[in-house]
């Protein structure tokens, strides 16, 4: 692992609280290894923890290792979606209802180093709201993966509004204020790399090398990471809508051009006009142009009809918070809606 901070600021306090928020889908097997890990670092920095798991719809025995640990280990706390919502939205839960000063949100395969935690606090103390890792390498990823990753982050730096740094995951740390900032934040359709960039405030990059997975197997296939590119790119740029435009404008400048050198060509040399295949080839580029272009519109149409339907982003099946924090939330929303903690826990703007 390289880093290119230091790991600790002497004399500088540590959070009052770390909240470390953990994503999970069918895990079993790999939430020991990683609570192993990451108890051992929380120990070293000796503050006040918790650990927050959560359970994305997990149809194996992930929930029941959660809660063995959580019987030995005060610090966990554990969420369950009712039912499978996304990476996405299951960040948004674990950073809803995580009650640190300070939140780390880290995958549970530990390809990210829990150990970059202390870098991540050293640069907080030093004045960073947001710090996140930037990886150097990335082990045991394909060539496909890592030069579609490449391409994906170069390409939403070029067409998004937002400064979304390159070669970054979900892995980083907030302050209390960036998180709360990012908590008024409540669109359906959310790519949190771009939220995280977003919300502005001082931000810092940690370097690292990204190492293997330990256990499991990647829940990600090509087609999910296209529509999770496909995802960012409609969230944060309207670039596709204007790429539609110029590419109509130059067709029809093409059309336009073309029809004059036909009507030219047959006044002048009286060469008739070829037969059906040049103009079918002809219709059917155009026709494809045109249903890209509805396809375009679409995708930017969906999202507004999602947005306009109002649904709550989750559902909570199980709220346990952590035992060892002293101050204990159970239903974040009972003042309103009166609701025991297992039941509906999500609002569409946050009570704080």
């Amino acid at each position: 692992m390289e880093t290119l901070a230091p790991a600790s600021l002497p004399g500088a306090r540590l959070p009052t609280l770390l909240s470390v928020v953990v994503p999970v889908f069918n895990e079993e097997g790999v939430v020991q290894h990683f609570h192993t890990s990451m108890s051992r670092i929380l120990d070293e920095i000796g503050c006040p923890a918790e650990i927050v798991f959560v359970d994305d719809g997990s149809s194996d025995g992930t929930v029941r290792d959660v809660e063995a640990l959580r019987d030995a280990d005060p610090r966990i706390a554990l969420l369950s979606l009712s039912r499978n919502f996304g990476k996405e939205i299951a960040l948004t839960a674990g950073i809803d209802h995580a009650r640190g000063e300070v939140i780390v949100v880290i995958d549970v395969d530990l390809q990210d180093p829990p150990e970059l935690i202390k870098a991540f606090i050293a640069q907080w103390q030093a004045g960073n709201d947001v710090v996140y890792g930037q990886r150097i390498e990335r082990d045991g990823e394909t060539a496909t993966k890592k030069l579609t990753a490449f391409l994906f982050y170069r390409t939403m730096r070029k067409l998004s509004r937002v400064d979304i740094p390159a070669d970054t995951g979900d892995f980083r740390l907030m302050s209390r204020r960036a998180v709360d900032a990012l908590k008024l934040c409540r669109e359906q359709h959310r790519f949190m790399k771009g939220l995280f960039a977003w919300v502005g405030f001082k931000q810092c990059a940690v370097r690292y090398h990204r190492e293997a997975r330990v256990a499991g197997t990647t829940k990600f296939n090509y087609w999910k990471l296209w529509n999770f590119a496909l995802e960012g790119i409609t969230s944060f740029s309207t670039a596709p809508l204007k790429v539609a435009t110029y590419v109509g404008f130059l067709t029809a400048a093409f059309a336009f051009v073309y029809l004059i050198w036909i009507v030219g060509k047959t006044l002048l040399f009286g060469d008739p006009v070829q037969g059906y295949p040049s103009l079918m080839a002809v219709v059917l580029m155009l026709g494809g142009i045109q249903l890209v272009t509805i396809g375009i519109l679409g995708e930017y149409v969906g999202r507004m009809f999602d947005e306009t339907k109002g649904r709550p982003l989750y559902l909570l099946k199980q709220l346990l918070p952590a035992q060892a924090v002293e101050e204990v939330h159970t239903d974040l929303f009972a003042g309103l809606t009166g609701r025991p903690a297992h039941a509906v826990v999500e609002a569409r703007t946050p009570v704080r």
